[in-house]
């Protein structure tokens, strides 16, 4: 399971930097200063935004976007070190002199949710919720953890498959992602890959995935089950509240996958056994 509190400002900070400049950076520059001017006292973080953003926005486009008006001095930033381990960038209107107890406040919060227990706990959550949600829809567990299918090895790579399920003569690789960032670009590549050596079809269960990133998916026989929100425990239902209320982050604490969620998978499972 990867960390994503380790690197939790670094989204972007590569793979957007090697793109060639996006008319739509300017867009998010623009929504950007909208938002900070209508809240001058209100403190943001990166990934926040970029989450906050990615309906309209990749979240490279939107670290882009955010570090250029901090460059041109419209907004100003102050980086942190967490207790948790990692960085986080905070930035500010830059008219916002008193702007510190507000970015101790979110500091603190962010340092709860990126605790390694924690996270841990949110990732293993991820993993009981599709391991309920296939079951319920009479898909067989055929592996977890797993390189191997079918008498085929996987051998290219240490990586693996969280689970293969099989139903109706039709087998799935599944990879669970249960955080606010997208998953790292080369393992989901190595994934497919993956998938396609062993003779199955890839899934990749996650809160989002960028849309260019879902076409090559579908290209490649695959699905994306999309949650939309990061999963919580039950029993941390108060704090995932407390996140999405304080922060605008799409975290909630349900008991079972939303309903719609499995039956998206299940009526495209359906399809496929008339191709």
């Amino acid at each position: 399971m990867i960390d994503e509190f380790s690197f939790i400002d670094s989204i972007g900070s590569d793979e957007g930097d090697e793109r060639p400049l996006d008319p739509a950076e300017e867009r998010a520059r623009e929504d950007l200063m909208i938002l900070i001017e209508a809240d001058q006292e209100q403190v943001f973080f990166s990934r926040q935004l970029e989450v906050q953003y990615e309906d309209k926005y990749f979240h490279w486009i939107t670290n882009r976007a955010i570090r250029d008006l901090e460059n041109e001095g419209y907004v100003k930033s102050d980086k942190r070190k967490m207790k948790t381990g990692g960085d986080i960038k905070l930035y500010y209107h830059k008219g916002f002199r008193y702007y510190k107890r507000s970015a101790n406040n979110i500091v603190a919060l962010v340092e709860t949710y990126s605790d390694k227990d924690f996270g841990e706990s949110i990732g293993i959550q991820g993993e009981l919720m599709i391991q309920s949600g296939f079951a319920g829809c009479q898909f067989i567990q055929m592996g977890t953890e797993t390189r191997t299918y079918n008498g085929k090895t996987w051998t290219e790579t240490e990586h693996n498959l969280d689970f293969i399920y099989e139903r109706d003569g039709i087998s799935y690789g599944v990879e669970v992602k249960n955080t606010l960032s997208y998953m790292d670009k080369v393992e989901f590549d190595i994934k497919i890959e993956l998938c396609q050596h062993l003779g199955i079809r890839p899934v990749f269960a996650v809160r989002m995935l960028p849309r260019a990133w879902i076409n090559d998916l579908v290209d490649a026989g695959g699905f994306a089950l999309i949650f939309k929100y990061q999963l919580y425990p039950v029993a941390h239902r108060d704090f995932a509240k407390k996140i999405r209320t304080e922060l605008k982050l799409p975290v909630d604490a349900p008991r079972r996958l939303n309903i719609s969620t499995m039956n998206r998978f299940l009526k495209w499972h359906n399809e496929q056994l008339n191709v």
